[in-house]
């Protein structure tokens, strides 16, 4: 009778002992998961957020442009894309696509006819309004990507609110589509340091231009040749043009700027085959 009596005892110490030593283990898991959540957010919360509108100063010549040291290094550093090597007679074509105004269904068709592939960087609204002209362009080999949801300007958002502004599109796309974005543009093309990393940290590339114009106003329409100025005189090697799907300047000129591009030596490339 003692000895069973002893042994319930020491069962019952046993197992005191292993739930004492279960939860130490718990404990110290949470506390490890805690310290490491606590040192990513005081590193990001140590990046610099001074909010930066990208900018470039042109060259004449056909000269690649200055985009500004600290501008570029900071994107070299986030592995971003704003301008191609110097060697090589490359251009790489990108579209921002907020909305629509009824001249995208056009711009495919030159693309097609040129044999060139664009990337097109959409907003939520815009998938959601034009799902059949998404659907046309991953069909027709160009890429799509990320405008964010919103189109609010990065550095005033929290970690958490650019993350769902990135992550919500990025599912809307993959559930709609089955595609996988990974190219990203900052709206209005304002960024900072925490951004950058932020956008990195989610599997993304930043991506900027070294050519734009005013052709987003829609108040600035009927400008061919003043398109046409602007386009083929700033065409540079590595260029990384920027246009706007809302242009109907742009719809009107894009053949003939695709074909005298080509016959000034230079060769339209994706962003998959980006050269740095």
């Amino acid at each position: 009778m003692k000895v069973k009596n002893i042994n319930s005892i020491l069962a019952i110490l046993l197992g005191i002992v292993t739930i004492v030593f279960t939860v130490s283990i718990i404990n110290s898991k949470d506390i490890n998961t805690l310290q490491a959540s606590a040192t990513v957010a005081n590193e990001t919360a140590q990046l610099d957020n001074k909010k930066i509108g990208w900018g470039i100063k042109r060259n004449d010549n056909h000269l690649q442009p200055d985009l500004g040291t600290n501008n570029r290094n900071l994107i070299d550093q986030y592995n971003g894309i704003a301008m191609g090597n110097n060697e090589d007679k490359y251009v790489y074509l990108t579209f921002d696509e907020g909305y629509e105004a009824g001249y995208t269904p056009q711009i495919l068709d030159t693309l097609k006819e040129n044999d060139v592939k664009a990337t097109f960087f959409i907003t939520a609204h815009y998938v959601n309004s034009q799902p059949d002209l998404v659907k046309r362009m991953i069909e027709e080999g160009h890429i799509i990507g990320n405008h964010t949801v919103n189109h609010y300007s990065m550095p005033d958002l929290t970690d958490e609110k650019i993350k769902s502004e990135i992550q919500e599109l990025h599912t809307a796309i993959y559930n709609k589509f089955g595609y996988e974005m990974k190219y990203l543009r900052p709206p209005m093309g304002e960024y900072s340091q925490r951004t950058l990393n932020t956008i990195q940290s989610l599997g993304y590339t930043t991506v900027m231009w070294s050519f734009a114009y005013d052709d987003w106003d829609e108040n600035k329409q009927g400008r061919e040749d003043y398109a046409k100025q602007k386009i083929l005189g700033n065409v540079h090697n590595g260029a990384v043009i920027l246009l706007h799907g809302n242009s109907k300047d742009n719809a009107n000129t894009l053949d003939y700027c695709i074909k005298e591009i080509k016959k000034m030596g230079y060769e339209f490339k994706s962003l998959d085959e980006f050269k740095r």
